[in-house]
Order: C-alpha cells, then sequence, then structure tokens
C-alpha cells in the first residue's frame, strides 16, 4: 500500500497528541495509584472476531508516543485476515504505559478492523469489473485520518480527505451557483486566480444534467447520484470514456455488484465509515 500524503508524522503525532489529550487529561490516575513506578509487564492483543486486522502500525505509534520505551513485538500485520485467538502483538514495557495507551490502542484497531473487513467484503464483490470502492467524507470528526487509512488496508480507494484537496460540485452547489456551467465555470475561475491546481468532479442527478457537464467541459470526473442502473448504463454510453464516472448514493451490498456491472469507473459508499460494527479484541496482560 503506497503511504496517502495525509499520513505525516506532524497529522499521526497530531492525532494521538488530541486523542491522548481527551483521555488521559492530567494523569491517568488508575494507573499512577495502583501501579508502582518501576513494574514492567507484558500485554498481548488477543483477537475474539473473525475479519482483516488494521491499526496495528498506528498502535506501534501511539505505545512510543506514550513511552519511548515501549517495545512492540508485531505477529501480525495490518490487512491480514484473522479469526477468533489470534495474537497481533506482544508490547513490553513500563506497566503505567502499556494501561495509559491501551484504551486508544483498543479504540483506533477495533474500529479501523470493522472498516477494513467492511471494505475487503465490498471490494470481493466488485471482482469481474473494473470498478474501485470509494470512501467518503462521512467520517466521525477527528477520526477520518484512521478510517480513511482503515479503508486503504482492506483494498479500497480514498477520495478527496477534506474539502481543501478537490472540487467537488455537489446538488446544492449547482443550485445555488444557478446551474452546472455556472458551477463549473466560476470553479475555474476561482482555481485561475487563486493559483490552485485542484481536481473538479461535477455531481450529476440526471441524464440531462450529465449532458449538462459534457457540454462545458472542463472537469475531471463525473458523479452519477442515486441513478438506478439502467440510468447508470445510458450514462457510461453518453459520456464514453471521455471522463471518469462515480456512481453513488444509496448503494448496498446487495446492489454493488449490478451497479459496477454498468461500466462505471467507481462506487462511493459512504457506509464504510459511518455504519461499522467494531471487531472485538482486547489487550491482555499476561
Amino acid at each position: 500500500m503506497q503511504t496517502p500524503s495525509y499520513l505525516t508524522p506532524e497529522a499521526l503525532s497530531t492525532f494521538i497528541r488530541t486523542a491522548l489529550a481527551e483521555d488521559v487529561g492530567d494523569g491517568d490516575h488508575s494507573a499512577l495509584s495502583a501501579i508502582p513506578a518501576e513494574a514492567r509487564n507484558r500485554a498481548h492483543l488477543l483477537i475474539k472476531d473473525a475479519g482483516v486486522l488494521a491499526g496495528v502500525e498506528l498502535a506501534r505509534h501511539i505505545f512510543r508516543f506514550v513511552d519511548a520505551d515501549l517495545t512492540i513485538e508485531p505477529r501480525l500485520e495490518d490487512g491480514a485476515r484473522v479469526q477468533h485467538g489470534d495474537i497481533a502483538f506482544i508490547v513490553e514495557g513500563r506497566a503505567r504505559s502499556i494501561l495509559t495507551a491501551e484504551r486508544l490502542v483498543l479504540n483506533c484497531m477495533q474500529r479501523m478492523s470493522g472498516i477494513a473487513t467492511r471494505t475487503a467484503h465490498l471490494v470481493s464483490l466488485l471482482a469481474g469489473t473494473s470498478a474501485r470502492l470509494l470512501d467518503t467524507r462521512k467520517t466521525t470528526p477527528n477520526f477520518r485520518l484512521p478510517e480513511k487509512w482503515a479503508v486503504l488496508i482492506g483494498g479500497g480507494v480514498n477520495h478527496r480527505y477534506g474539502l481543501f484537496d478537490m472540487i467537488i460540485l455537489k446538488d446544492n452547489h449547482v443550485d445555488y451557483a444557478g446551474g452546472i456551467r455556472q458551477a463549473i465555470e466560476a470553479s475555474r475561475a476561482y482555481l485561475a486566480q487563486t493559483s490552485r491546481q485542484l481536481p473538479i468532479e461535477v455531481e450529476t442527478r440526471t441524464l440531462a444534467e450529465v449532458q449538462q457537464v459534457l457540454d462545458t467541459g472542463g472537469i475531471d470526473r463525473i458523479m452519477l447520484d442515486n441513478m438506478p442502473p439502467a440510468q447508470l448504463r445510458e450514462a457510461v454510453a453518453l459520456v464514453a470514456g471521455r471522463y471518469p464516472l462515480e456512481a453513488s448514493g444509496g448503494i448496498t451490498e446487495e446492489t454493488i455488484a449490478e451497479v459496477a456491472a454498468t461500466g462505471v469507473d467507481y462506487i462511493s459508499v459512504g457506509a464504510l465509515t459511518h455504519s461499522i460494527r467494531s471487531l472485538d479484541m482486547s489487550l491482555k496482560a499476561f
């Protein structure tokens, strides 16, 4: 997996620091009160579900952020298929440090593994087609970095990370701008005036709107929103390869294969990050 641009050391440190500040506050008083400062112990990450493992690398960063002297012995890596009873890694060092990092590690890995598991399943349903699975911005506030990372681990593709790295002209943008042509032309003028180079995607709701995008031009991708498969096939024929096409809106496990078979290039599924069951796991002393 190629490292995405958002996975910088600075971004990881900021995420971990703010998450620990929320949890630890002015101190982990449970560990400080009950555990001697000099105590050293080990713990392993026990998997209690079947799925795709994600978050091992993030766990390494969390443990080392809490205490640089903690050592992590990986038994499994991100992307591994896991079953109940598997051990992902062993961590060893100051007992207080292990306990302070425990919940953040578990919260991240459980949710990331749930996302990776769901992503891998939906990707498997696209076999035999050229469609690729995209995530969305429907993420948990302040938890987008791990959630999008988990999509990659599961075999999906990240859409834009935020509002800053791509222009997507959705229905409200188009309506407020006065139409598709006006929205595209205003966006292109904005990019020229600000010397920015950002891709432009336009959401369309009808074949007539798809034709308006084609007539205007100057964009990079067309989104086909909430179109049934028959209409998607018409849109694919109408565009005829001039722009990549993304199907979006209400796509489920039951419908994704049929959508992919229409010939679209991408399928975006918000449920990858907003409707996920976390994998069960525990950090156990031994």
